[in-house]
């Protein structure tokens, strides 16, 4: 039995990744910021905003694994962008990020086979009309996982999810209409959209022993978008 912490385990992929852990018998400790989780059985939650100062005090000794899941979606042009939405996106998906691995390091060393899983997106790859925000707090991310993979080895593996659209809460305002759904489904190769279980499926993979021999990795889970055109 493992102990993980999904920070942001209330919605969207990391509720499906916190109920995915609980099904394979692990514990799992699950922050959430808006959407509350209630304590169950080898599930203890915790409050948490990234934004702000916190502890993670509540933590095991041992802990195995981390999986960051706070995320925006703000689409924009270019000349729209300002830096006041920019330093929120990078305080949420970058700087938090990078205070949870601090304040949870010594734990993960720990463990046996410590985990760190982190999300990116598809347009970091691909360039995509009014995507520079996102791509720039995701890119960030690619950068900041593949430095702490070299870092980190052989003791912790450090690897992220790059998604392409997914059928989540966070993505409801892209999705809202039968319409908007069938058109950005058609986009890509295997015709339908992501769904959270599709993206928590290989988080839980990169948290597990069956890929203990990768590290520094950006796993492509989109459909294909990323490397077929179809």
């Amino acid at each position: 039995m493992n102990n993980y912490l999904v920070i942001g385990g209330s919605s969207g992929i990391g509720k499906a990744l916190t109920e995915n852990l609980l099904i394979n018998g692990h514990n799992v400790f699950a922050t959430y910021n808006n959407n509350i989780l209630e304590n169950k059985n080898n599930l203890s939650v915790h409050h948490l905003n990234v934004e702000n100062d916190f502890d993670l005090e509540f933590l095991p000794d041992r802990l195995d694994g981390i999986v960051y899941c706070p995320g925006l979606i703000s689409l924009k042009p270019f000349r729209r962008l300002n830096i006041e939405d920019l330093t929120r996106d990078l305080n949420i998906q970058v700087f938090g990020l990078v205070k949870v691995i601090q304040k949870a390091y010594s734990n993960l060393r720990k463990s046996q086979d410590a985990s760190i899983v982190a999300f990116s997106t598809v347009a970091v790859q691909k360039g995509f009309n009014f995507h520079s925000q996102v791509a720039i707090s995701k890119g960030a991310i690619e950068g900041l996982i593949r430095s702490l993979a070299a870092e980190f080895a052989p003791k912790i593996r450090v690897n992220a999810i790059a998604p392409s659209l997914t059928d989540t809460p966070l993505a409801s305002d892209l999705i809202n209409s039968e319409e908007k759904r069938a058109s950005n489904a058609e986009k890509h190769p295997l015709k339908r959209l992501g769904t959270a279980e599709d993206i928590a499926n290989t988080a839980s993979f990169l948290l597990s022993s069956e890929s203990s021999w990768m590290t520094g990795q950006v796993l492509s889970v989109d459909g294909g978008m990323s490397s077929i055109k179809s």
